[in-house]
């Protein structure tokens, strides 16, 4: 220690001098060091919070079409379909309580999506009673139906209930009303032989 002492002693001023600079030098090199570490772990968290916001967007409600011997109607991106109940008006539902239950609304937490032939300028989304937002197409607010046990079954279709019927949706906006084969599987027969108009 008194080596050292006397070492720095014998040193020219220059020298002294620059000794506490070669140390604060190497202290900041070794402070930046850290930062670097730190913003290389903070990398994975913002890729992280990234990737989490990519899947929320991917699981927004997404409304695609799919083909039956009726033609194309529209379905979620499982291939469920989705119906237009007549009693509803213009960008309002009539469907509650019991019939909401057996006619579950086509739920959104953002914008729905369009894909296949669907419009997106025709896709929307309404208030409902309860607070949640229910997609709409070309103003009809859409439904599943609990009878259908997955995707490729349409017993919806033409069903008479809650004091009207209820149709598939064609990507035009308006109802099917003819009876329709999805998957190998015949729907109801409908009262109709054409496609109408949707009912308002």
């Amino acid at each position: 220690m008194t080596m050292s002492g006397s070492l720095l002693a014998r040193m020219p001023a220059p020298i002294k001098l620059a000794a506490p600079l070669a140390v604060a030098l190497l202290a900041a090199a070794a402070c930046s060091g850290n930062s670097s570490s730190s913003s290389s772990a903070a990398a994975p968290a913002s890729s992280a919070a990234a990737s989490a916001s990519s899947s929320a967007s991917a699981s927004s409600t997404v409304i695609t079409t799919k083909t039956s011997s009726g033609g194309s109607f529209l379905t979620n991106s499982a291939g469920r379909a989705v119906y237009l109940f007549m009693a509803d008006s213009m960008n309002k539902s009539t469907c509650d309580g019991a019939c909401a239950s057996a006619w579950p609304p086509v739920l959104a937490t953002g914008q729905p999506t369009a894909s296949g032939g669907v419009q997106a300028s025709d896709l929307g989304t309404i208030s409902r009673s309860d607070g949640t937002k229910q997609v709409t197409y070309d103003g009809h607010p859409l439904y599943y139906f609990v009878g259908d046990t997955g995707p490729g079954t349409d017993k919806g279709q033409g069903v008479d209930g809650f004091g009207a019927k209820w149709w598939l949706v064609a990507p035009s906006g308006s109802s099917i009303t003819t009876a329709v084969t999805v998957s190998g599987s015949g729907s109801a027969p409908a009262s109709s032989p054409a496609s109408g108009g949707g009912g308002y």
